[in-house]
């Protein structure tokens, strides 16, 4: 049997203060700030504290970031983010991130399976949702595959470059 957060091509992890790097290196890809929350670069010295301080307990932070690693290589290839974690209503935000060379290879779609898998069969989650940039027709599609369906749309909801976009809300609800 094979554990919760793998399966025979890619493995959820926890964090590792080896990753500081390659987190750096995405934090601070300016081209992907619009996605997020992000509005100035991070410090190496900002992320090694968040690798420090992290208890990687949902419960306790909020939040939690998993790295999207491939089984054979062992590469890290991407993250997969559960945030405004909510116990009390149980739901939590869901956040990928694939690097470019490793997209359309199928692991953003295993990544959010598992994610999925251990969100509602673990944690017990009744639902995960995620803001989807209407013009993101990639990841539309990636949480379409995914089950997730859309729930609503949030006019000029982030601000891209100098204009506004709207936001697709997909809501994946755990019938089981």
């Amino acid at each position: 049997m094979i554990p919760l957060l793998e399966n025979k091509d890619i493995r959820l992890r926890a964090t590792e203060p080896e990753d500081l790097e390659i987190l750096y290196r995405w934090e601070n890809d300016s081209r992907l700030w619009d996605l997020g929350n992000t509005t100035a670069p991070f410090s190496r010295d900002t992320l090694r504290q968040y690798l420090a301080e992290s208890n990687q307990d949902i419960y306790s932070d909020r939040q939690l970031r998993l790295m999207i690693s491939l089984r054979e290589q062992g590469d890290t290839i991407g993250a997969a983010d559960l945030y405004e974690f909510d116990p009390f209503h149980l739901r939590a935000g869901v956040g990928i991130l694939v690097e470019e060379q490793q997209r359309r290879k199928g692991y953003g779609l295993q990544a959010l399976q598992l994610l999925e898998e251990y969100a509602f069969r673990f944690l017990q989650l009744r639902q995960l949702y995620a803001f989807v940039p209407s013009s993101n027709q990639a990841s539309r599609s990636l949480f379409s595959r995914a089950g997730y369906e859309p729930a609503g749309e949030l006019k000029e909801w982030i601000r891209e470059q100098h204009q506004f976009t709207d936001v697709v809300v997909m809501q994946r609800i755990n019938r089981r």
